[in-house]
């Protein structure tokens, strides 16, 4: 027997037991006659204690030569803790060794298994073994596994099927890039990597199930960064015979169950805003309502003052930073700094101070007089100690501008706490978007999403204004999923599918199954995906999702672990009548 009990259980009440536990070696304090070693596995760290004179040599000897993370079994009596430790759940028993056994040996691991190790990124991810022994990745594996559990225990009692759907599916052209696989058995034909199992919850609609889920892999070809992956998980549903607000109200459920079960604390109801409100508002359609900040138009009192940055703009808006008239030269130099990387491209930042006293200066003092400043103070609802913070430009583009800003600044001030939650529904996406170097329109979601009954009549007249029936879950500024009613008429469905720039040929050859099964009575359904690993980050509080992924991948896309994408051998690619040509950068 390996074990009687596990490093994370024993306490006080086990004291006299004569008990076995197995794990890893943490470190060993050798004191001369006295040696403590701490003993770890995945429920804790239980110390052992030998003592020349009183434990057998060979014993000694042996736990002299152990070194971090030795794998070994010890046997001994459960005793109470002459100095306990009140930071572990064991620190007021020790176990007093009689037997002990070397199970196996480690080398000497490439950075400290500890809660804060001194490995970096990717050190810790080529040696991810070793990484996930420690304790918060532990934790962050264990709030995955409640989340999953929590999820299907919710939509099991609201009838919800868990039904699993194919991994090796059609190729489409919309969204983002596929991962491709060829078939030996058909040469020259490629399955896909689901990004979605889009068609396949709507078929199942289709097929009479009515409610479905699945907590399932999606893949992506697309570049990576914190919050993204080239393989994810998401919760994955649809419902027949519902409207949006139906929809909204299931997983609103979900979301705040989640939140009760797993994290102990309410969020209360979601808040509603459309995409039109969020974007003038906020200049994003995921917006953070943590803090305020609006953004504020001041077109009519910028304007016509002669400052030509202001009279050339298409919007001159700001937002007003409650309390910050005091910010030093230095600290508004680093934010215009900010606003001018080229990853945001401002030209500049004018600020107007509300000073204590009840005067105001700004940065355009040249072309704006006391009134005049008055005026724009008055916009934002200042008041003596705030600072206004304005740009202007190109009205898309400032807006996005100004909200890197405002998250820049709310970052700064401490306003993003990530153990408060504020959620909202954005509603109302528009139904297409125009890409100019194709010369046609994209879905802005997908080619399923149901336009809004009552703009349907503009799909023919002017569909850049037409409205989805879509709604994105948002919370703390996290696009944590999104979804919409679906198109269940086929006629409806082919002229989306014209208006995206498909002929009848290859509408049908891309989705003819769906367009066929529309035929055959097709309920009004709908559904959303959540991002299940974005989800869990956000709850733990957390900006990246890579520690709460057993083997994620890096910025490149790679597994440094067992060293992939890899190349494969030159018989595999003839069995897939396959030729490489690509070469590796520098060959």
């Amino acid at each position: 027997m390996f074990r009687t009990h596990t490093c994370g259980e024993l306490r006080s009440s086990h004291c006299g037991n004569t008990v076995t536990l197995s794990g890893w070696v943490q470190r060993v304090r050798d004191k001369g006659t006295l040696i403590w070693i701490d003993l770890r596995d995945r429920y804790g760290i239980t110390q052992l204690f030998l003592e020349e004179g009183k434990t057998e040599p060979v014993l000694i000897d042996l736990a002299r030569s152990l070194g971090r993370e030795f794998v070994i079994s010890a046997t001994g009596m459960v005793t109470e803790r002459e100095s306990k430790n009140p930071n572990i759940p064991t620190g007021e028993i020790e176990l007093r060794v009689t037997a002990m056994k070397l199970l196996n040996a480690s080398k000497l691991p490439p950075f400290t298994i500890e809660d804060k190790s001194d490995g970096g990124d990717e050190l810790r991810m080529k040696y991810r073994y070793l990484d996930l022994r420690r304790n918060p990745l532990k934790h962050n594996l264990e709030l995955r596994h409640r989340l999953a559990l929590e999820t299907r225990k919710y939509l099991d009692d609201q009838k919800f099927y868990e039904i699993e759907t194919p991994y090796l599916i059609k190729s489409t052209p919309e969204g983002a890039r596929d991962f491709v696989v060829p078939s030996r058995m058909n040469p020259g034909e490629f399955y896909a990597l689901p990004q979605s199992p889009q068609t396949f919850k709507q078929i199942l609609m289709v097929a009479g199930y009515d409610r479905y889920f699945q907590i399932v892999r999606c893949f992506r070809d697309e570049d990576l960064r914190a919050d993204r992956q080239p393989e994810f998980t998401q919760i994955d549903c649809e419902m027949a015979f519902v409207e949006q607000e139906d929809v909204l109200n299931t997983f609103e459920g979900l979301a705040r169950f989640l939140f009760k079960q797993v994290k102990g604390i309410e969020v209360g109801s979601f808040g509603r805003m459309d995409y039109a409100t969020a974007m003038k508002r906020y200049g994003s359609d995921k917006p953070d309502i943590r803090f305020g900040m609006e953004f504020v138009e001041i077109n009519e009192q910028a304007k016509g003052k002669g400052f030509g940055v202001f009279d050339e703009a298409e919007l001159v808006v700001g937002i007003n930073a409650q309390g910050c008239s005091e910010f030093t030269r230095k600290q508004l130099d680093a934010l215009t700094d900010f606003v001018k990387k080229p990853q945001i491209g401002a030209k500049g930042l004018v600020y107007v101070r509300y000073n204590t006293d009840g005067s105001l200066k700004s940065s355009v003092d040249k072309f704006y007089n006391e009134h005049q400043l008055k005026e724009i103070a008055e916009c934002f609802g200042a008041q003596p100690g705030d600072l206004m913070l304005i740009l202007s430009g190109n009205t898309d583009l400032v807006r996005k501008q100004l909200c890197e800003l405002r998250l820049e600044l709310g970052n700064q001030l401490g306003m993003r706490d990530p153990q408060v939650f504020k959620p909202l529904w954005v509603t109302d996406f528009p139904l297409l978007e125009w890409n100019e170097d194709a010369g046609r329109y994209f879905a802005m979601h997908h080619p399923f999403t149901s336009p809004k009954i009552e703009d349907v009549h503009l799909l023919d007249s002017d569909p850049g204004k037409v409205r989805a029936n879509a709604y994105d879950m948002v919370i703390n500024g996290v696009e944590v999923g999104g979804g919409s009613i679906r198109i269940h008429d086929r006629g409806l469905q082919k002229r989306m599918f014209s208006l995206l720039g498909f002929s009848d040929e290859e509408a049908q050859n891309q989705f003819g199954f769906l367009l066929t099964a529309f035929e055959y009575g097709a309920p009004p359904h709908g559904g959303i995906a959540l991002g299940f690993d974005r989800l869990t980050a956000l709850i733990a509080g957390y900006d990246s999702i890579r520690d709460f992924i057993a083997f994620p991948k890096n910025n490149s896309g790679r597994d440094t672990m067992i060293d992939s994408p890899s190349e494969i051998a030159q018989h595999q690619l003839d069995e897939l009548f396959l030729k490489v040509t690509a070469q590796k950068t520098g060959q």
